[in-house]
């Protein structure tokens, strides 16, 4: 056991103290039990050096987890997962739909829609008793790019161009009430204060506090078909361009393994992976 503490380098390059607390955190996060849990985090602790990367460190925990329940480990690289949505930023849309839609939301993807001044391409309407959001995406395929406030600007001057338009058209069933911007990394300082001063809705991997996108993500049991421990990267692929995005999709289309001539036996196991992550 190793009593000396060390550094460790995040993705942004910034180094921080190594907590054993929060690895084990996040392994209890995922569903693996206490005994487990210090059994992965002493193995970990054991082997790591001064400067080791935050990435090696998920990568040696992840392997240990993956040896002993697939599923949790599954749960545990999350955030790795929807990095794994791109290259394009079509399938973490239908992701973040597929959040509004459990919360009783009526979404569509890409419409095109009518400002004062200018069409706009919308990623996602999403409307719920007579009142409609307007969310943007923001999705980065690698970590530590965060959204700094160019972004929010950029989005809420948009959302201001719909919103007087639609809102001053009698025809509409429903009004435009609020401007969202969703993205799989982290917002500024500076993004978080300008989004609450002038009331346009942010939600990242982390914020907010209690209603994150990770948060809502575990409690509606949306697990995008990344975070598979067995399949390849190409048979992702395959299914995120048949929109097959969340691990319920392949459950409920699971003859697209079939197609991708997956054997009867590791159809099995992948069907099981997907039902004990939707089911736990």
């Amino acid at each position: 056991m190793k009593n000396k503490s060390f550094d460790v380098t995040k993705s942004s390059g910034k180094k921080v103290s190594f907590s054993i607390d929060k690895l084990k955190h996040s392994l209890k996060k995922s569903g693996a039990d206490t005994n487990l849990t210090n059994q992965i985090a002493d193995k970990v602790r054991d082997e790591i050096y001064q400067g080791i990367s935050t990435k090696e460190i998920y990568n040696r925990a992840f392997a240990l987890l993956k040896s002993k329940q697939s599923h949790i480990a599954s749960k545990y690289k999350l955030k790795k997962a929807i990095y794994e949505l791109g290259p394009t930023g079509f399938p973490f849309e239908r992701f973040v739909a597929a959040i509004f839609n459990a919360e009783q939301y009526n979404t569509s993807v890409g419409d095109v829609v009518s400002g004062i001044c200018v069409s706009h391409e919308i990623d996602i309407l999403a409307t719920k008793n007579n009142k409609t959001l307007l969310v943007e995406c923001k999705f980065h395929g690698e970590q530590g790019l965060n959204c700094n406030v160019k972004i929010p600007l950029y989005i809420f001057s948009r959302y201001k161009d719909v919103q007087d338009k639609w809102n001053d058209n009698q025809n509409k069933t429903s009004t435009l009430s609020e401007g969202w911007v969703v993205t799989n990394t982290r917002f500024t300082e500076d993004a978080k204060i300008f989004g609450n001063c002038v009331g346009l809705k942010l939600l990242s991997w982390d914020y907010p506090h209690n209603n994150s996108l990770k948060q809502r993500i575990d409690k509606y049991k949306l697990y995008p078909i990344t975070v598979s421990t067995l399949l390849t990267k190409r048979e992702k692929q395959f299914l995120l361009n048949r929109d097959i995005v969340l691990s319920k999709d392949l459950l409920n289309d699971s003859f697209y393994l079939d197609h991708l001539g997956v054997s009867t036996t590791r159809k099995k196991r992948i069907l099981n992976e997907f039902n004990l992550l939707c089911n736990s």
